[in-house]
């Protein structure tokens, strides 16, 4: 499977899942909000709407430039552009300069770089930050799911979702 194959499938959230996301936003009074795969955007208004009551923001990735356009229309489209920016590409590029402290991450992109990318952002983690990574049932997720399980002095996790997301903390 390459990126090319899902230019124009939807990959969406569940409702469900949108809402929980919503909701440990809001209760965590989040912020800094940094989203791996937005995809066409669903997953990202439900970001947005709750930034947009905490008076934070979102950075989200989406490596496929047409999906990272139709996104921006969706997410303009339901009045929450001004919370969101998208950056285009690969996000182990796109995101390689972030520098702010990061209160809640979203994984949900290539499985195989759910690692590298979090290494990557882990410097920008602190006390009480949320990490919620989606697929977790899916075989390239699971060097991910070894490390933070492995870290137990460091993160805090729970099977979400039918054991289909983690939601972690930072300890």
């Amino acid at each position: 499977m390459q990126p090319a194959d899902f230019k124009d499938v939807y990959l969406p959230i569940s409702k469900e899942q949108g809402e929980t996301l919503r909701q440990l936003i809001l209760e965590n009074n989040c912020k800094n909000i940094v989203e791996f795969g937005t995809s066409f955007g669903i997953s990202t208004i439900y970001l947005a709407d709750a930034a947009r009551q905490t008076k934070g923001k979102i950075i989200t990735t989406e490596l496929l430039e047409n999906k990272a356009n139709k996104a921006i229309q969706n997410i303009a489209d339901a009045g929450l552009i001004d919370y969101v920016e998208v950056r285009t590409g690969d996000a182990m590029k796109t995101l390689k300069d972030y520098s702010e402290t990061i209160d809640f991450l979203f994984l949900d992109g290539w499985k195989d770089l759910y690692l590298p990318l979090f290494k990557m952002l882990e410097p920008q983690f602190h006390k009480g930050t949320l990490i919620y990574a989606d697929n977790m049932d899916m075989a390239h997720a699971q060097k991910y799911a070894d490390y933070v399980l492995e870290n137990r002095n460091t993160y805090s996790t729970t099977t979400m979702n039918n054991k289909k997301a983690f939601l972690s903390k930072v300890i």
